[in-house]
């Protein structure tokens, strides 16, 4: 996990966020980092309901850092309310992961910053060792599976992608989007 955490920093360096809104931060370990070192800067993390999360989310409060349940192909924030919007490890769980992009698009101002298993390195990865045999290394609530070049197609619709990091096995991308939107 040192080279991920290495390099999903490296991206955030680059993209110099002052506010982010992190769309499927689970127990919202990333996000409360995002949040530190933001600092007067706005975090917010989203997910879906789940109690054992919000139970998380609570024992992370800071001042400048929200919890909110949203759905992510309906958010309610405003057009251009962030700077950044990032899914980090998230998409290949969502139903529907163009309407969420879409949508992280459209409420960020600057960038997206995404990540995801790279196929089918991270299937191959799970089956040696031992991980998942019955469903072929696809681990559970995964409904999406990305290569780099498919990957990078989905997100190339929102934007210009400006980085790639590819620590193994996960496939990152830090994406500029247009101006003039």
């Amino acid at each position: 996990m040192a080279g991920f955490h290495a390099a999903l920093d490296e991206l955030w360096t680059r993209a110099r966020p002052t506010s982010v809104l992190d769309v499927g931060c689970g127990e919202g370990v990333i996000t409360s980092h995002w949040a530190a070192r933001l600092g007067e800067g706005r975090a917010v993390g989203v997910d879906l309901e789940d109690s054992q999360l919000q139970r998380e989310w609570e024992a992370r409060r800071r001042r400048n850092l929200e919890f909110r349940v949203e759905d992510a192909t309906s958010l309610s924030f405003s057009d251009g309310q962030f700077d950044t919007a990032a899914a980090i490890e998230s998409l290949e769980h969502v139903p529907e992961p163009e309407a969420t992009l879409s949508e992280m698009a459209r409420v960020a101002r600057r960038y997206l910053l995404v990540s995801v298993p790279r196929e089918p390195l991270w299937r191959i990865t799970n089956l040696a060792r031992g991980a998942y045999l019955g469903s072929l290394g696809s681990t559970p609530g995964h409904v999406h599976h990305w290569s780099k070049r498919t990957f990078r197609s989905l997100v190339n619709r929102h934007g210009t992608v400006e980085e790639v990091r590819f620590p193994f096995p996960w496939t990152m991308l830090l994406v500029r989007l247009p101006e003039d939107r």
